[in-house]
């Protein structure tokens, strides 16, 4: 075969994943919708807990809030489909492992959406409660403040989305490592600029608030060494 065929052939599994990906989402985000309003009240709960003087959310324009409730079925979609996404990933580099590590594809997949799901489950119920603190802490009597519905859906949603894909550093770590991207060493050598962009992350995903970048930094760096052992044993 040529080299052409041969990148051909990859070209076209790579859309055939592709559009599986798309369509995993679609069908997921088409689920999300029907239960889209008991899960806005839901993610609206850390907010009021937050400042129990708030009472509701505004929006401002006719067609807000039927596409917020869309962009945050799709947010959720996607991390629901996410491990489809995984699999499907695994599979496209799966011809250039061994037999063995093929058939590791459900501990990857399992691996890889438990890692996804934690990451979920730290911003809503830990994180997420004290940046929201500080986030309304600034209000005064001459400030109040007004969140609007579709802008707050999203930023939890997007939160959440972002933290679910900080916990995927050891997943990305092993997966540099095994595809020869890095050496095996390569992670331990480097440690010290690793952590300085680990917490310049934790600041991005917490808004710039220090005790909730700090909280963040704890779990994100114990990932990053467990990420950096198995890839010295596997890479």
């Amino acid at each position: 075969m040529s080299l052409a065929d041969h990148l051909g052939s990859h070209l076209q599994e790579l859309r055939q994943r592709v559009l599986i990906c798309l369509v995993a989402v679609a069908v997921s985000s088409g689920v999300v919708y029907a239960f889209a309003e008991p899960l806005g009240e839901l993610l609206m709960l850390p907010l009021f807990h937050a400042s129990p003087a708030l009472k509701s959310l505004v929006y401002t324009n006719l067609t807000e809030a039927l596409f917020s409730y869309i962009k945050l079925s799709i947010l959720v979609g996607i991390g629901l489909s996410f491990p489809v996404v995984v699999y499907q990933l695994w599979q496209f580099v799966a011809p250039g492992l061994l037999e063995s590590e093929k058939r590791a594809v459900r501990t990857v997949v399992l691996l890889a959406s438990g890692l996804f799901v934690a990451g979920v489950t730290f911003a809503y119920g830990l994180v997420l409660p004290r940046l929201l603190v500080f986030l309304m802490g600034f209000s005064r009597e001459n400030l109040t403040p007004m969140p609007k519905f579709g802008e707050y859906l999203t930023f939890v949603a997007r939160t959440g989305l972002a933290f679910g894909l900080a916990f995927e550093i050891p997943f990305l770590m092993v997966a540099a490592a095994k595809t020869g991207l890095v050496s095996k060493g390569h992670f331990r050598d480097q440690r010290p600029y690793f952590y300085l962009a680990i917490f310049v992350l934790a600041l991005l995903l917490t808004a710039g608030d220090p005790f909730s970048a700090t909280l963040l930094f704890f779990p994100l760096a114990g990932l990053y060494e467990v990420g950096t052992l198995i890839a010295r044993l596997t890479g």
